[in-house]
């Protein structure tokens, strides 16, 4: 694939979105891209985490030891918040098919957010966003329960 090519792919992501063209360009220039055989493990859940990763093709299986589950398919970012700090990986994901993914090393990330206060911004504006969204949720569930 061609850069232009990548970027487009990073575009349709909400996430990366934000950033804005000249952002998604380095992290394009900067990112690796990955074969994937069905039934092979991306990674496994403890993992040490230090990129996140954006299905180009195929799908992968994410899965954690308490059987919650999610497919990932073309367009979405797996290990968002790898990209940002050191953890582990909460989940496993498996190829269901032969698949391609798009590495972010959290190096290169933390860089282009350097490099571009305003996607920065644009980006802790989007995660406070998500942080109140799911404290209400919590609140709300937690209401429901005591009623």
């Amino acid at each position: 694939m061609s850069i232009e090519d990548d970027i487009a792919l990073l575009e349709r992501v909400p996430t990366l979105r934000l950033l804005g063209s000249d952002s998604l360009r380095m992290i394009a220039i900067g990112s690796e891209q990955r074969n994937i055989q069905s039934g092979e493990t991306l990674f496994r859940e403890g993992d040490t985490a230090d990129c996140g990763y954006v299905v180009q093709r195929g799908a992968l299986r994410i899965s954690d030891e308490v059987g919650a589950e999610i497919v990932a398919k073309p367009s979405m970012l797996i290990g968002e918040l790898a990209l940002l700090v050191e953890m582990r990986r909460p989940a496993t994901a498996t190829a269901l098919e032969y698949s391609t993914v798009v590495r972010i090393s959290r190096s290169l990330f933390q860089r282009v957010l350097e490099s571009d206060a305003v996607a920065a911004r644009r980006l802790r504006d989007e995660f406070a966003h998500r942080a109140n969204r799911i404290a209400n949720d919590i609140l709300m569930a937690g209401a429901k329960l005591t009623s």
